[in-house]
């Protein structure tokens, strides 16, 4: 009996069976474990691709937004954070706990940054940094203490530089005879009006991409170069005679004026007399890195950038008399705009119109078809004729036409072939821009009572022509390492 309580015994010892429940249930712990940190990790991630997303986001909504002097509100509403007064990208899986903004001057030449400028309250700057924090709840991972983790995430944009449609862009400048007074706004130094004016749009002939495929540009026919991208043309009034080339206002040349001629609306002008002082153009720059002006460029001869040798686009003499309507040079402009579309399709058109807005041109100044009607074309309602014109103009073409309007000088009253409120000349540049993104006034016109809103710290021509510069291109994402101090 003891005999078989002994082996009954051993048996028992040596039986392995039930040991591998033990085993199994030990790994099911480990298991379970390495499950829940995956899915923890998981979750974690897919919670910074997010963070990462409204924080791009954030930040080209606040680049695009550089000049207009609102970045920062932009970069709180594309940020997710309903702390911070989002109203766009918000996650609601998503905590975003801190939403901090960095303006800067990056001067890398790497990234062929936008010039820095100082627009409203915002410090000099062309590019902002946007760093986002998050808390992402955890599910499996409290079991060891952690209930949340916090993540990151960094994003840098640059106000300009990204790629745009092409784009064709129209300049009309006033070359009346107050053109010639000095600049009223002390910005420019002794220039003349006239001077000041052609300076600041040699910015944009800096800023402009004249060609594709590469830093170098290759010459094409007489104007161009190949494989153009932008194309620039310069547009003055009132008209001259087609034998008034740029060449004839370097050197001492004088050009031919005639009195205004008054195109049919969406009918192509005559060439003689005409606005165009220089057809569509894209050899202002034999480089796209180059911020020197090609010399051999009817453009730079006609924006003065050869002087002294050249003095670029003169007024009118003041014994001539000739005094400001706009209507017939912007339909003049946006037609040829039209024809250089349909030349280049995909590209967009812009129209830059600089003026003091105070058209009176009397009757004597005007072509034989104009009336008192008060309707184009007419020496009566000038300035309403103006708007019109340009709110025409912006509605033409594949995408409508960009039109930029820069108060030089601008009085609140003075349109006196108008009633009221078209007989404000501010007013009229006002509206000639297509949105009031579009619409600038200089230093002068600022003490004279005639503002822009959006717009009313940048105040010299210069700057005007590089906000507007800036608003031609998009913003777009630089990589951190251009930050400084990064």
């Amino acid at each position: 009996m003891k005999s078989n309580f002994k082996e009954l015994l051993g048996r028992a010892h040596r039986n392995e069976r039930g040991q591998v429940l033990v085993m199994v249930a030990l790994m099911l712990v480990g298991l379970l474990a390495m499950s829940a940190f995956v899915i923890d990790m998981g979750v974690i991630y897919f919670s910074y691709r997010q963070l990462q997303a409204a924080t791009d986001a954030a930040a080209l909504a606040g680049a695009t937004q550089i000049p207009n002097g609102t970045a920062v509100t932009a970069v709180n509403q594309y940020s997710g954070s309903r702390a911070a007064g989002a109203v766009y990208n918000i996650y609601p899986n998503l905590t975003i706990t801190s939403v901090n903004v960095q303006l800067a001057c990056v001067t890398s030449t790497i990234y062929q940054l936008p010039p820095c400028i100082i627009y409203g309250s915002q410090p000099s700057t062309n590019a902002l940094k946007v760093l986002e924090t998050a808390t992402v709840p955890l599910t499996f991972a409290t079991v060891v203490g952690w209930s949340s983790m916090p993540i990151t995430a960094v994003s840098v944009a640059a106000a300009s530089g990204g790629p745009s449609a092409p784009f064709n862009v129209a300049i009309v400048l006033d070359s009346t005879p107050s053109m010639n007074n000095r600049d009223p706004g002390g910005l420019c130094g002794s220039l003349t009006m006239e001077q000041c004016a052609l300076q600041g749009s040699q910015i944009l002939l800096q800023t402009m991409i004249p060609c594709a495929g590469g830093a170098a540009c290759t010459a094409g026919a007489t104007g161009q170069v190949k494989n153009p991208v932008d194309e620039v043309s310069y547009f003055t009034f009132p008209a001259v005679t087609a034998a008034s080339t740029p060449a004839d206002y370097c050197q001492g040349g004088a050009p031919v004026w005639a009195p205004y001629p008054l195109p049919a609306i969406g009918v192509i002008p005559a060439y003689d007399p005409t606005y165009q002082i220089v057809g569509f153009s894209s050899d202002f720059r034999m480089s796209n890195l180059s911020t020197t002006l090609n010399t051999s460029s009817h453009l730079a001869l006609a924006s003065g950038a050869t002087s002294p040798a050249c003095n670029g686009i003169q007024v009118t003499g003041q014994g001539r008399g000739y005094v400001t309507y706009y209507a017939g040079a912007i339909y003049s402009a946006e037609y040829l705009l039209l024809q250089e579309q349909s030349a280049r399709p995909n590209t967009q058109n812009a129209l830059i119109i600089l003026g003091d807005g105070a058209s009176n041109s009397p009757q004597s100044n005007m072509a034989s078809n104009a009336t008192n009607s008060g309707t184009y074309p007419s020496y009566v309602s000038e300035c309403h004729q103006a708007v019109t014109a340009a709110q025409w103009a912006a509605l033409q073409g594949v995408g409508g036409t960009r039109v930029y309007s820069i108060a030089y000088d601008a009085l609140t009253t003075g349109c006196t072939t108008d009633t009221s409120p078209y007989n404000s000349p501010c007013y009229t540049m006002q509206h000639i821009a297509s949105t009031s993104n579009y619409f600038y006034t200089d230093a002068s016109s600022n003490r004279n009572g005639c503002n822009s809103t959006n717009n009313q710290t940048i105040t010299s021509l210069n700057q005007i022509f590089q906000s507007i510069t800036q608003s031609l291109s998009l913003a777009r994402l630089i990589p951190r390492s251009a930050w400084p101090n990064t």
